[in-house]
């Protein structure tokens, strides 16, 4: 059994993650740090959990015998350092960008996932958008198709409040209301723009995201476009080739609900091509593929596991 711990789990989302470890059939959670709910029950904080764990959130951290660790804010990892010898899998923004300055692998699989495979040790979660920006234009930057600026709106799910601001502003609902969140500056641009670079060197043009705060529960919809001549039989091939092999990442014939992955790590794809432009919508569970469940999958990376183990969900709308 895989030995695991969870730092910084103080919001709400962080349930999603201690769901998928408690009954991922290869691991053990052994303790979930929290400085805010220290010595409460996760059930307190997360009564879907009840009469599945007796666990109790702890302020104390101790690495022993600990195989790896799921990070919930970066910003921990200095404060409490972890063994050389432990494997560390960031869901924080801290370790996004790769540099010089630390040895934290990107963990979108359909990017990288050789390179987790093949010996890293520290993976930094890609954030929820880019989750479901970057594997709708992986296919094209690998076959070096776009040179325009990329067109982007994003709705997701509000969910990234924490868990003491539930309990505090009982009035305020995520789900009465949507706004505009960053447009044009979201800090996920830089990660995007990394992987796309990364694929296609000489792409240099605009990306502009208008991100959306949505009225709904769960999950992120993404519509892209930009300019591309190449035909849609064409282009279609390109993504059915590209995600042959990947185990979460499908193209469909259809446009997808936001529905259709709930509950799932998938990230479902459409292509269509309008007036010259390759138009793609992508819809992932922003709490799965957004986080936790692509958390999950780069586990099962690191330690040589079948992908999907622990994350063959059926979408919670059948």
């Amino acid at each position: 059994m895989i030995n695991t711990a969870i730092i910084g789990a103080d919001r709400y989302t962080d349930g999603t993650l201690i769901r998928l470890l408690l009954h991922h059939p290869d691991v053990t959670l052994r303790w979930v740090h929290s400085e805010n709910y220290a010595t409460r029950a996760l059930t307190d904080i997360h009564p879907g959990l009840i009469g599945e764990t007796d666990l109790r959130y702890t302020a104390d951290i101790d690495y022993t015998d600990i195989d790896c660790v799921f990070c919930c804010d970066s910003r921990l990892l200095h404060r409490h350092p972890v063994p050389e010898d432990t494997r560390i899998i960031d869901l924080g923004d801290e370790h996004r960008i790769e540099d010089d300055t630390h040895d934290y692998i990107y963990g979108l699989s359909e990017l990288n996932r050789k390179r987790i495979v093949r010996g890293a040790r520290h993976i930094a979660v890609p954030g929820n958008l880019a989750a479901a920006i970057l594997p709708a234009l992986i296919p094209a930057a690998k076959n070096l198709l776009i040179n325009s600026a990329v067109h982007i709106t994003a709705i997701t799910a509000d969910t990234d409040t924490d868990v003491q601001t539930r309990d505090t502003a009982p009035c305020r609902s995520p789900y009465d209301s949507i706004t505009l969140y960053r447009p044009f500056s979201h800090p996920q641009l830089a990660e995007i723009r990394q992987s796309l670079s990364q694929l296609q060197n000489s792409f240099k043009a605009p990306v502009e995201l208008i991100p959306i705060r949505g009225s709904f529960a769960r999950g992120t919809l993404a519509a892209i476009y930009f300019d591309c001549k190449v035909s849609l039989e064409r282009l279609r091939e390109i993504y059915d080739k590209y995600y042959d092999d990947h185990n979460f990442t499908f193209v469909t014939d259809t446009p997808s609900d936001i529905k259709d992955v709930i509950d799932t790590n998938k990230c479902l794809l459409h292509l269509d091509r309008i007036n010259d432009r390759l138009l793609i919508t992508s819809v992932i569970d922003n709490r799965m593929k957004g986080a936790a469940g692509t958390a999950v999958h780069n586990l099962n990376l690191l330690f040589g596991l079948s992908e999907r183990i622990g994350l063959n969900l059926r979408p919670a709308a059948f």
